[in-house]
């Protein structure tokens, strides 16, 4: 069981005597909080003449700002305005060169990818169906057709 614990039994211990304040110390708390708090001294700002100027000078010089970037990126960029550029063709690249690049490691093409197909449609169907429009319109309506579907 626990003893009871009465705070009247235990001495108390006084404190040790503080030395008194400097003279004048709480007439000058106030000020040196103030100049701690206190922010500090602004700079001046290189540009700070242009916050200054009237809304027409800022105006002007935003926009002639834009435009010297623009003309300046069209004229680093080395675009030309008198002709258009032409996207480069696969037309001028060697073959070989072509073939050694797709079959490279680093693109994942098959052969089966490389396999020379022709360019043009060879029209294999003309010959195997030289039907008259009239053999044709026979062809059709002799195939069955669904009643249902009809209605």
């Amino acid at each position: 069981m626990k003893t009871p614990f009465r705070l009247d039994e235990h001495p108390r211990r006084w404190p040790q005597p503080l030395s008194s304040p400097p003279a004048g110390y709480f007439e000058q708390l106030p000020t040196r909080i103030m100049a701690q708090v206190a922010p500090p001294a602004s700079r001046p700002q290189p540009l700070a003449w242009l916050l200054r100027a009237p809304a027409y000078l800022r105006t002007g010089l935003a926009s002639t700002l834009l435009l010297g970037t623009f003309a300046a990126s069209l004229w680093l960029g080395g675009a030309s305005l008198s002709s258009p550029a032409r996207p480069a063709s696969l037309d001028a690249v060697p073959q070989a060169q072509l073939v050694d690049y797709l079959t490279s490691g680093e693109t994942h093409v098959d052969m089966l990818d490389l396999a020379e197909l022709p360019t043009h449609h060879l029209g294999i169907t003309k010959q195997y169906l030289r039907l008259s429009p009239t053999e044709l319109t026979e062809a059709l309506d002799a195939q069955p057709t669904n009643e249902a579907g009809l209605l």
